[in-house]
């Protein structure tokens, strides 16, 4: 084991998986207080990274066409002469260019073909959703000699925000004149595709059940591609839809000036869970797409998956029994009230 001066950590892939990796660097300051840090992100999640005290320089990794460049990052990488990396989401071709880097100390997964490519390999099966993704994460670090009980009371993610976004964000909102004795809800209904969501319809009657309550603010957001959906489930001209307003840094100064964030299994309700907001999130039965693992990480979250009976769910089966029309949505409007 090398006693890491400059560590570099790989985490190309989505939203919430970048937050869930963010607890890692203030872990590794602890114990290592001297110890440069540097994140391996896409361009779209470098806003997460950006800012983070504990986070000493961001690399963007260097793309065509979606595809990593090998030449472009090999050359990168190799020129910041890291003496430790952390290969936290593996694929074969970052993993590759980190072998080719000749970077000393490579810690990564030993359940893969390619994991010949770290020399410092750590067994976990995370399909089987045994813990939580971030708990899986912090693991890695016991390559590096650190064992670290984290929990939902004491994690720290960190997350900060940009002050450009903060400023938009505040103009938004001041131009909504909003009845600042109300709380203010986020419904954000698309995921993306990363898990199987809650029905429209379902959305739709939350906002309308919100709504007839005349106790909050009520907004909608989404990508650009989602303004239809977020259109779809507004119940009254008193429901904002932002969808397609923000880049990743203002929704989150977004998500950072609401006390209520409402979602499927989707990045942005990890954002806002990391923030310390009250999050209700909607989940199947799939094994691959658990709360166990993929849950907000959170001691202000509440989950609600199928209330139907099934076993072994699969997305098949999951869509063939519609299991996510069974989430009672009285429950939710009865938890979100009791908040």
């Amino acid at each position: 084991m090398i006693k890491p001066e400059n560590l570099l950590i790989v985490r190309t892939d989505r939203i919430g998986d970048v937050v869930l990796t963010l607890p890692l660097a203030g872990i590794i300051k602890k114990h290592f207080p001297g110890c440069k840090i540097t994140f391996l992100v896409r361009e779209y999640t470098k806003s997460l990274v950006e800012n983070h005290p504990f986070i000493d320089q961001v690399l963007i990794l260097k793309e065509e066409n979606g595809k990593p460049v090998i030449s472009d990052n090999l050359k990168m990488i190799s020129e910041n002469r890291f003496d430790s990396c952390i290969v936290v989401y593996p694929t074969f071709i970052t993993s590759f260019i980190i072998f080719l880097s000749r970077i000393l100390q490579r810690i990564g997964t030993g359940y893969r073909w390619y994991s010949f490519f770290f020399n410092s390999k750590i067994y976990q099966h995370r399909k089987y959703a045994e813990k939580h993704e971030l708990e899986f994460n912090i693991q890695l670090l016991e390559n590096l000699g650190i064992k670290e009980i984290i929990d939902r009371n004491n994690v720290e993610f960190e997350l900060k925000i940009n002050e450009e976004c903060n400023k938009k964000i505040e103009n938004i909102l001041s131009a909504e004149n909003l009845d600042l004795k109300k709380k203010t809800i986020i419904i954000h209904p698309g995921s993306g595709g990363s898990a199987m969501d809650l029905p429209v319809t379902k959305f739709k009657k939350i906002v309308r059940l919100l709504d007839e309550r005349n106790k909050f603010n009520i907004f909608v957001t989404g990508s650009s591609g989602e303004q239809e959906l977020c259109e779809s489930i507004k119940t009254s001209e008193k429901i904002r839809n932002l969808s397609g307003r923000f880049n990743l840094g203002e929704l989150t100064a977004f998500i950072n000036k609401a006390d209520i964030f409402i979602s499927n299994s989707t990045g942005p309700l990890h954002i806002a869970a990391a923030l310390g907001k009250n999050v209700f999130g909607f989940y199947p039965k799939i094994k691959a797409c658990l709360p166990d693992r993929w849950g907000p990480y959170s001691n202000k979250s509440v989950v609600f998956m199928p209330e139907i009976e099934c076993s072994d769910c699969n997305r098949e089966q999951c869509k063939k029994l519609d299991c996510m029309n069974s989430i009672d949505v009285d429950k939710v409007i009865s938890a979100i009230e009791h908040i």
